[in-house]
């Protein structure tokens, strides 16, 4: 079986208290983006419990037992004692990139092996499982616009859309660790009526209305996220944002913009017809 777990950008990204449990409540919209990794399951005729890796396209840094498509397994074969399974992961979303790449994999091998195997899991046990591999991870399996709080886990999906719209998609090769962006931020009240002002759709209204809390402690803290921020803004775009805690950023066009200057960069860039 073969899977494409799916990518995201932040529109909004308020970061609202520090919790007893040691994670931040938040709140967020959350859209899917296009950009894919490729992850196929291959069941073993013999054996139970084991899983073998097989990695390719962009570098990952934790290969180990705490990957999260490995603990995806784990998490089932613990309930199911499912069959072992060869995993082949073709990364093409950037890691430490607040693209969700890793919560997306991890969700789409959950909801692979729940297909493969026929396990009888209901929609809310699945969620709770994806809730234990991480905030983002319940997101990933709705994958539609969704209204976010809580640590992340919390999902109001919402008639949103930004189709017709160009994104370009920017990382410069900077891996921002999410403990040490949150190290950054000083909790404050999400502005007032920022969801209303999103849902209506202006997008060119969103500019100075609509921000990410990590983006101006990230851009101090890391080199080269600021420059990518002043060649979307160059190029034309309706509104810029860092994503996630960083360090990838993205411009939303109203049409197919040049980027050809921006393409010179030594940077991952991704155009997308939404």
């Amino acid at each position: 079986m073969i899977v494409f777990p799916t990518s995201k950008i932040n529109i909004g990204l308020f970061i609202t208290a520090k919790r007893d449990d040691g994670f931040h409540d938040l709140e967020s919209l959350f859209y899917p983006v296009e950009l894919c990794d490729a992850l196929e399951v291959i069941p073993h005729k013999q054996g139970r419990g084991e899983v073998l890796m097989h990695y390719s396209g962009l570098p990952i840094p934790n290969t180990g037992s705490d990957n999260l498509v490995v603990r995806a397994y784990r998490i089932l074969n613990e309930r199911y004692s499912i069959p072992s399974v060869d995993v082949f992961l073709h990364k093409a979303i950037p890691m430490g990139a607040g693209l969700g790449g890793g919560s997306s994999d991890a969700a789409f091998m959950l909801r692979a092996l729940k297909d493969l195997f026929d396990l009888p899991l209901s929609w809310d046990e699945l969620l709770a499982y994806a809730a234990e591999l991480g905030s983002d991870c319940p997101f990933f399996l709705q994958d539609k616009p969704c209204l976010v709080s809580g640590r992340g886990e919390v999902l109001k999906p919402v008639d949103f859309s930004l189709k017709g719209k160009f994104l370009v998609l920017i990382n410069p090769g900077v891996h921002v660790a999410t403990g040490k962006a949150f190290s950054l931020i000083n909790p404050n009240t999400a502005p007032a009526g920022w969801k209303e002002f999103v849902l209506n759709g202006d997008v060119s209204a969103w500019q100075g209305h609509v921000w990410n809390d990590f983006q101006a402690p990230v851009i101090e803290s890391f080199t080269g996220i600021a420059e990518v921020i002043e060649a979307l803004q160059n190029a034309g775009a309706e509104y810029v944002s860092m994503t996630g805690s960083g360090s990838s950023c993205y411009g939303i066009f109203e049409h197919c913009p040049g980027i050809e200057k921006i393409k010179s960069k030594d940077w991952f860039i991704k155009l997308i017809w939404l």
